[in-house]
């Protein structure tokens, strides 16, 4: 079945989350985050993913709110930030967010990074607001297989969503796999390399050939190996570029030829060695 811009996944929980959204990381607050959103929403996006970390939720929410469309059409994710790890201090971390983005419920709560003593009292945290109604869905960032495992032995929720960095310069089928097999959902942030690697001529050798950015054609890959992705803009012409990836198809040459490309490249952080 081919992909189209209201394309969800269902989650281990039964709620849909919608499989292209906006990243708004280092995204300015106020009117540039404001102008983001609302391009995106123009554009037919209904996934927005922020973070208490980017200093930008009130501006999320603002625009959603702006938008003029039903709250329960867009999906919001924020994040609870490394300082506000614990049972208690997570409990009121997610208050001062929901305040921040003046809304009553996220739906998606990420545990930001897996911060060693502190991950596992979080997500009891995390469960919580789950059964409170305060979150749809829980889940985690930045979690290698080690990380999960060391969750699933403790959780009573298993996480929906894994979201990692993930381009075909940073492929990880192994992470992949055992999202997979948990049931988790992985969804790519920075899949854009940061512009890292948009001018790899590999890579403009694939979009040649389709016609295409390269850019579109990272965020292809991502789909058709069929994670969630949250390619990060703040100019509509670019945001509205970003979404048109429905109308063509990565052949499995392409693929093979996108997954050959794996160096390992991480352009934010590296959690393979944190314990």
């Amino acid at each position: 079945m081919e992909l189209n811009l209201q394309s969800t996944v269902t989650l281990n929980n039964g709620v849909e989350i919608p499989r292209l959204g906006l990243g708004v990381y280092l995204a300015s607050r106020g009117e540039e985050t404001r102008q983001a959103v609302r391009s995106a929403l123009a554009a037919g996006y209904r996934h927005i993913d922020t973070a208490r970390v980017y200093g930008n939720e009130r501006d999320v929410g603002a625009a959603v709110r702006e938008s003029g469309l039903p709250r329960e059409d867009i999906f919001v994710t924020t994040k609870l930030w490394n300082s506000d790890q614990g049972y208690d201090s997570a409990l009121q971390a997610c208050a001062r967010s929901l305040k921040e983005l003046g809304l009553e419920y996220v739906d998606l709560y990420l545990i930001h990074w897996p911060v060693q003593g502190r991950r596992l009292d979080s997500w009891r945290a995390l469960e919580t607001l789950l059964r409170d109604g305060r979150c749809r869905a829980i889940g985690v960032s930045n979690f290698m297989e080690h990380h999960l495992d060391e969750l699933l032995a403790r959780a009573q929720v298993v996480p929906a969503v894994n979201q990692v960095e993930q381009h075909p310069f940073l492929h990880q089928p192994s992470l992949l796999r055992h999202c997979a097999d948990k049931g988790i959902a992985v969804e790519a942030y920075s899949p854009l390399t940061k512009g890292l690697r948009l001018t790899d001529p590999r890579l403009v050798e694939v979009a040649r050939r389709h016609g295409r950015s390269t850019a579109q054609v990272l965020i292809r890959w991502c789909l058709q190996h069929g994670m969630i992705v949250i390619p990060k803009s703040a100019h509509a012409a670019r945001i509205r570029e970003n979404a048109t990836v429905y109308d063509f198809s990565l052949s499995p040459e392409d693929m093979r030829q996108l997954d050959g490309l794996n160096e390992d490249l991480y352009t934010g952080w590296d959690p393979r060695e944190v314990p």
